[in-house]
């Protein structure tokens, strides 16, 4: 069927990544995409016209994840050289470099208020951080493979997480324990999140399938089987009603959840679809892959009442009580393929009007700010540029300013000057030495922590091998 004026187009993309793009984020503001890729490298890109895009240097290996904070001044990203960074979003490549994982990350995810970072890694942990002080607080541990995505729900009281173990578990982050747990045994998930009201979870199969469940009554409410290829990753529309998935299949599909069924396909990509992501007004939705493009959608879809759930989710936050979850229809589980009238859209066989695709790239060198205390900025913003507000941490604070900019009324104030600071030299080489005691104390933890994981695995291999030999006796007794 052809496409109609109410049905997604495709807007604009943009090039400038040399390898598969692996994850992407709209800002909070929804002016800025950033996007991470195989090619080691995270970009941020402006919606504005004829803007600059920034590329961002500092991990050694596959960027594998990234997001935006919710307060939209900071962007959390994931690598396969085991470490997260915290970037500062200006041109002196400021960021706070995170090691504890022993093995590749694989996801970063900020909670509702900015004030913790989860993240997922090959370790087979879930590590949550204070993003206030900057500081590791503690591992979830029940998986027995690699762990491929953690997030937080809505409300910040629980975290969903899936590993290639082909289990998806639920977490409270009060009790710290497993609360849930839900169990596939055709494939694992590539993908997982909350549904914006918090009262469900999605799930991206890399059995070809996308899977809705109900965390209150531990059922499966919907069964999606529309691609034919694994799913690597899903997003709901802000409005919960909505959910778009990207495929290895190399097409990006829209499904509607209030009717159950598959609504659009979009054949943009060429090769695999790895990343999809909606605006936080719900009127775009990027899509990257294997293509290196960045595709960016707009839609028409209704959005009447979006906000009212999450609004009412952060009012929850601070809450002493159990997390209330909204009520939603409960549908019994049905699956779905793809029998009924669907629309497919093909954006290289229609004539667009599309935006320039390849805007100029400055280069930003990461400073990391948590191993080097005598450092000069790598570059200074120009005259009337935006400065990012810094998080309030003392760590991500500029070091220097070499010249007096122009700023909004919005802006935060220049940093203070060296003579301006009364912190003796001696008590910064103390700071600075208790900062490495800690790194080194906290690789130490890693690595009992890995080894405690390693012995549960031998520990159930031996208890499977004794339940083997003690049936085996009994059969021939």
């Amino acid at each position: 069927m052809a496409s109609g004026p109410e049905d997604p187009i495709l807007e604009r993309y943009f090039k400038g990544h040399k390898a598969a793009i692996t994850s992407a984020d709209f800002s909070p503001n929804c002016k800025q995409i950033a996007t991470a890729s195989w090619d080691t490298f995270l970009m941020l890109w402006s919606l504005k016209p004829h803007a600059r895009a920034y590329r961002y240097v500092g991990h050694k290996d596959v960027v594998t994840s990234l997001q935006f904070s919710p307060q939209g001044n900071l962007l959390a990203s994931a690598s396969r050289d085991k470490t997260v960074r915290l970037w500062v979003l200006d041109r002196k490549g400021k960021s706070s470099e995170f090691k504890a994982h022993t093995a590749p990350v694989r996801s970063v995810d900020f909670s509702a208020d900015g004030q913790f970072l989860v993240t997922a890694s090959e370790d087979k942990s879930i590590k949550v951080w204070s993003m206030y002080r900057q500081r590791f607080l503690y591992s979830l541990y029940r998986h027995t493979h690699w762990v491929r995505c953690a997030k937080f729900s809505p409300d910040g009281r629980l975290i969903v997480s899936c590993s290639e173990d082909k289990t998806i578990k639920i977490w409270d982050t009060t009790s710290k324990q497993c609360v849930n747990n839900f169990s596939d045994s055709v494939g694992f998930a590539n993908f997982v999140d909350f549904s914006p009201n918090g009262t469900c979870i999605a799930s991206a199969g890399s059995d070809h399938a996308v899977r809705i469940w109900d965390i209150r009554m531990n059922r499966l409410l919907q069964h999606y089987q529309v691609h034919s290829c694994g799913v690597n990753c899903l997003s709901f529309h802000p409005s919960g009603n909505s959910l778009v998935t990207a495929s290895s299949d190399g097409t990006v599909k829209i499904l509607d959840l209030v009717e159950g069924r598959l609504i659009y396909t979009l054949q943009g990509h060429t090769g695999p679809v790895f990343t999809v992501s909606f605006s936080k007004d719900g009127e775009l939705f990027t899509s990257g892959g294997a293509d290196a493009q960045v595709l960016v959608w707009r839609t028409s879809f209704n959005q009447v009442h979006y906000r009212d759930p999450s609004k009412r989710n952060l009012k929850r936050l601070h809450l002493e009580a159990s997390p209330h979850l909204l009520d939603i229809y409960p549908r019994t589980p049905h699956g779905h393929e793809d029998k009924r009238e669907t629309i497919e859209i093909n954006p290289k066989l229609e004539v667009m009007d599309l935006h320039s695709s390849s805007p100029p790239v400055v280069d930003v060198l990461s400073f990391d700010s948590t191993t080097t205390a005598d450092s000069t900025c790598r570059a200074v913003p120009g005259k009337g540029e935006d400065i990012c507000r810094y998080f309030l941490n003392p760590l991500l604070m500029p070091e220097c300013s070499s010249t007096i900019m122009k700023k909004k009324p919005e802006d935060v104030g220049d940093p203070p000057s060296e003579n301006q600071r009364s912190v003796p030299l001696a008590v910064a080489d103390a700071l600075e030495h208790i900062m490495e005691q800690l790194n080194i104390l906290t690789q130490t933890v890693s690595i009992l922590e890995q080894r405690l994981s390693l012995t549960e695995d031998k520990l159930k291999d031996c208890l499977e091998n004794q339940q083997k030999l003690f049936s085996v006796i009994q059969q021939k007794s």
